[in-house]
C-alpha cells in the first residue's frame, strides 16, 4: 500500500512539476464566426488538451492562444503581430481564407516563426511566401493541386461507370482570391486538357467560368449566374464559395429549373446539418474528409468521438480534421526533435509521417513553389440519406455514384 502511495505521489509531483514549467505557446488565427474556424478552433483545443493530459511536450505543457481575424486581411495581419510581440508565441497555426492569408504573409516573414497553415488554397500565398522560407509549412492543398485531383478523381469514375459522361465543366466561383484563383487554376487546366495533356486531358473538353458574390461577403443573389450556367447545360455544374452558399444556391437553382448531371459544391466548410436538408440529397463536394472515413479509419474514429465527447456537437467540415491534424503534426515534430530550437524542429517536420483523421499520412514534399507542402489532393464525396460518402478514391469508397443528380420533382 505504501509503495502505491508513494507511485502515486510521485506521479503527481510529476505533473506540477510538468504545469509549472513556462508552457510552449502555439498562436492560431482562425475565423471563429465561419463554421471552418470555430470548428477548426475547437479541435485544435482538443489536439492540445490530449497532449497535456499525456503530459505535454519536453515536460512542458502547450498553451494556445486563438484570436478572430473575422475573415478581414487587417485583422489577420494585426493578429499575427500581436501573437508575436504581445503574446511571444512559439509558432503559428490555423488559417482559412486566401484573401486573409496574403495579408498575413508579410508580416510573418518579418518574424519567421515556424508556421504550418492549414487554409489559404490560392496560390497566390505560396508565390508570396517564396521558395526559401524553409520556416513556413503548408498542410492544405493547393488550388491547381486540387484542380489536378478531381481531374484524376473524375477520369477514375468515368473509367468506373461508363454511364458516367464528362465534358463540359462548368466553375461558379466568388469573386474574392479563393474564387478567381480556382478559376485561374481551372483556365491552366483546361488549356493543357486542349494539349491532350495533364489529369483533365480525358474529361474536360470545354470549360466555362463564372463569378457571383458570395453570401458570405454581403451576396447572395446567383440567379444570373445559374440562368448562364442552365444555358451552357454542363455535365459538371461546380460552385467555389462559402458555407453560406450552400443552401441559398440549391434553392435558387431549384427556382430556376437547373439540374445538372453532378451537382458539386467545393467551399472550406458547410452549414451545419445541411444533409439534413432535402436539398442536399444527391450534391456531390470536394473536400479532404467525411464522418464514414471513421468506418474505415481508427485515428479518424478516436478523433469523431473525442471530438463529440469534449464539444456536444459532430464535426461538419473537415477543417475540425484539419486543425486536430495542424497541433498534432507539431507535436510530433517537437518529439522527434527533442527541442522547439527553430532548425531542428524545421528538420524533425521535414521528416515526420502522421496518420491524420483526414483518411491520408501526412508527408512533407516541396510544391510548385514552397519547400514544404503536406496533403496535395481532395476528395469527392456526395450527399447520400443525409451523410457524405467518399465516392473517390475508389479505394476509399463508402458508398456508389448517385448520378445523375436527382430531379427537383418532390423536394
Amino acid at each position: 500500500m505504501k509503495k502505491v502511495f508513494l507511485v502515486l505521489l510521485m506521479a503527481a509531483v510529476t505533473s506540477l512539476i510538468v504545469f509549472a514549467a513556462t508552457p510552449i505557446k502555439i498562436g492560431a488565427v482562425l475565423p471563429l464566426g465561419d463554421i471552418t474556424g470555430d470548428q477548426a478552433a475547437k479541435a485544435m483545443r482538443l489536439a492540445v488538451s490530449e497532449i497535456n493530459a499525456e503530459g505535454g511536450l519536453l515536460g512542458r505543457p502547450l498553451e494556445l492562444i486563438v484570436i478572430d481575424d473575422e475573415m478581414t486581411p487587417e485583422k489577420g495581419a494585426a493578429a499575427i503581430s500581436r501573437l508575436a510581440t504581445v503574446d511571444r508565441v512559439d509558432f503559428f497555426v490555423g488559417g482559412m481564407s486566401t484573401a486573409v492569408h496574403f495579408a498575413q504573409i508579410p508580416v510573418m516573414k518579418s518574424f519567421q516563426k515556424v508556421t504550418i497553415w492549414i487554409g489559404a488554397a490560392g496560390s497566390q500565398c505560396e508565390v508570396a511566401v517564396g521558395p526559401d522560407a524553409d520556416w513556413y509549412f503548408h498542410l492544405h492543398p493547393w488550388d491547381y493541386q486540387q484542380g489536378a485531383s478531381y481531374g484524376q478523381g473524375w477520369t477514375d469514375l468515368a473509367e468506373a461507370y461508363p454511364d458516367i459522361e464528362i465534358n463540359k465543366v462548368f466553375l461558379a466561383y466568388e469573386e474574392g482570391a479563393f474564387g478567381t484563383g480556382s478559376h485561374e487554376a481551372y483556365l491552366v487546366l483546361q488549356a493543357l486538357a486542349a494539349e491532350g495533356q495533364g489529369a483533365w486531358a480525358e474529361v474536360m473538353s470545354d470549360y466555362m467560368g463564372v463569378s457571383f458574390k458570395s453570401a458570405a461577403l454581403g451576396g447572395g443573389d446567383y440567379r444570373a449566374m445559374l440562368q448562364q450556367a442552365k444555358k451552357y447545360d454542363p455535365d459538371l455544374f461546380v460552385w467555389a464559395g462559402y458555407d453560406a452558399d450552400a443552401l441559398p444556391m440549391l434553392q435558387q437553382a431549384k427556382e430556376v429549373g437547373f439540374s445538372p448531371k453532378f451537382f458539386v459544391g467545393a467551399p472550406p466548410g458547410w452549414p451545419a446539418h445541411f444533409g439534413d436538408s432535402p436539398l442536399a440529397e444527391g450534391v456531390t463536394l470536394y473536400g479532404m474528409w467525411a464522418p464514414t472515413i471513421n468506418r474505415i479509419s481508427p485515428v479518424a474514429e478516436h478523433f469523431w468521438n473525442a471530438y463529440i465527447e469534449m464539444f456536444k456537437e459532430e464535426p461538419a467540415t473537415y477543417f475540425a480534421p484539419l486543425g486536430y491534424t495542424n497541433i498534432y503534426f507539431l507535436a510530433e515534430g517537437i518529439k522527434a526533435a527533442g527541442t522547439i530550437e527553430k532548425s531542428a524542429l524545421i528538420k524533425a517536420l521535414e521528416q515526420v509521417e502522421y496518420a491524420s483523421p483526414i483518411g491520408d499520412v501526412l508527408k512533407i514534399a516541396p510544391s510548385n513553389v514552397i519547400k514544404h507542402q503536406g496533403f496535395t489532393a481532395q476528395k469527392i464525396l456526395q450527399w447520400q440519406g443525409g451523410e457524405q460518402h467518399v465516392i473517390w478514391p475508389l479505394e476509399l469508397k463508402t458508398a456508389e455514384p448517385e448520378y445523375p443528380f436527382p430531379s427537383w420533382d418532390g423536394r
